[in-house]
């Protein structure tokens, strides 16, 4: 991508290297330089962090580096104020060629927009790391089924109002927020337009992500995500670590676009109010979640299919704690469900968000809605509810082929 580089180890050094570009050429950083201000890389160019510890501190907590087309920032970790932006990108431009961020650390948002001039685009992700965000206030925001999406620490999103503006990405290894200490707003979003600009990925591979939307309570129609998959078609997401959410309407994993496979590896918990563990809106062909599903906030289901399909799902076990918190809760027809090691409530009835309205619903283990139509359901290790007149099946729809094995118990009384 670059014909030369220069090595830079002061804020004087570094503008005046980003200032006397003129075309593919490269900036090396060493040490930690702080106080430095945003800054545009040109086309082409690149910026490496050489050795140990080299960092950028950006100054008054601003936007940090803001790329063009045809950049890569590699080996390097950058520092703002969490509501300002490490990375973004220069939406002026005809055309974004490949942005890559590799082996790079944030304190402050990762931001990679397509709208004004930009027409097309590649988006490369490889180890990207983001300490604290905050994406709250950040817009504008997708809607659908009655509700706004937060934006996340990372956004990619197609704001473009044409069809034919695609960017295409790659992302491997992003890794948001710290246990306890979770990024505010979204953690990873990824999006396009409805009948607009489109997002299409080959993957979407995660590592341990932490977020807290920070929506306050009483706001049925805003939610954010740990991981959400918005109006974008992914060939295959992994989650390969632990995906936790915290707050009101926080879902961990969420899809309203298109995924082949979509793969968990590491626990999927919520501990909001309304913080569903899996939510599908969308189509996925195989969904495969390796780990407990585990929430413990009111109304907060463990997993649904309100609109579109699953043909294939696959879980170890799902457990939830409060009150309105259905353990899976399905409206629509789909293909195969299987859960390894049962599915367990612990709450009676209560209020959980649905499509923007909070309704009451009992903590029933598994609930089958008017609509719904499964060619399987298989459940080993039992189906428990213990909540007072909590029932541990509900089929209001119909099923092909129904396997359980293991006890089917109602403990607080309701028929089974």
């Amino acid at each position: 991508m670059t014909s030369q580089a220069v090595t830079v180890n002061t804020v004087p050094g570094l503008l005046d290297a980003v200032s006397g570009m003129r075309g593919p050429e490269g900036i090396s950083v060493q040490g930690r330089l702080k106080g430095v201000p945003g800054f545009t890389l040109p086309p082409g160019a690149t910026l490496v962090g050489v050795g140990e510890g080299a960092t950028l501190v950006f100054e008054g907590g601003g936007d940090g580096v803001r790329l063009t087309r045809d950049n890569q920032v590699a080996d390097l970790r950058l520092e703002t104020a969490p509501a300002a932006r490490a990375v973004h990108n220069d939406t002026s431009v005809d055309a974004l060629g490949t942005l890559e961020l590799r082996r790079v650390s944030t304190v402050g948002r990762v931001e990679l927009l397509a709208r004004d001039r930009v027409g097309s685009g590649h988006i490369r992700i490889d180890d990207l790391d983001i300490e604290a965000a905050d994406a709250r206030e950040c817009l504008p925001r997708p809607q659908g089924y009655n509700v706004e999406v937060l934006q996340g620490a990372f956004t990619l999103y197609n704001q473009q109002q044409d069809s034919g503006v695609l960017i295409t990405c790659q992302l491997s290894d992003i890794a948001v927020g710290r246990d306890g200490a979770p990024v505010r707003g979204g953690g990873v979003f990824v999006s396009g337009t409805p009948g607009g600009g489109r997002v299409e990925g080959e993957r979407l591979h995660t590592g341990p992500v932490f977020s807290d939307g920070g929506i306050p309570a009483g706001t049925p129609g805003r939610i954010s995500g740990g991981v959400f998959v918005v109006y974008a078609a992914i060939r295959e997401v992994v989650n390969g670590g632990p995906v936790t959410t915290y707050g009101v309407n926080d879902m961990v994993l969420d899809l309203w676009g298109e995924v082949e496979s979509w793969t968990a590896h590491a626990p999927i918990t919520s501990h909001g109010p309304s913080g569903i563990g899996f939510v599908n809106f969308g189509t996925i062909r195989r969904l495969t979640v390796a780990a407990p599903i585990e929430t413990f906030g009111l109304g907060a289901r463990g997993f649904n299919i309100y609109d579109g399909t699953v043909d294939r799902a696959e879980f170890d076990r799902i457990v939830t704690h409060a009150d309105a918190a259905v353990g899976i809760q399905i409206s629509k027809p789909f293909g195969s469900l299987t859960v390894h090691r049962g599915i367990e409530t612990h709450g009676a009835e209560g209020e959980s968000l649905v499509k923007g309205e909070l309704m009451r619903l009992a903590a029933t283990a598994l609930s089958l809605k008017p609509g719904s139509h499964a060619l399987r359901i298989r459940i080993d290790g039992g189906i428990t509810t213990h909540g007072p007149g909590v029932p541990a099946v509900e089929i209001l729809g119909s099923v092909d082929e129904l396997d359980i094995n293991g006890p089917i118990r109602a403990q607080g009384g309701a028929a089974g």
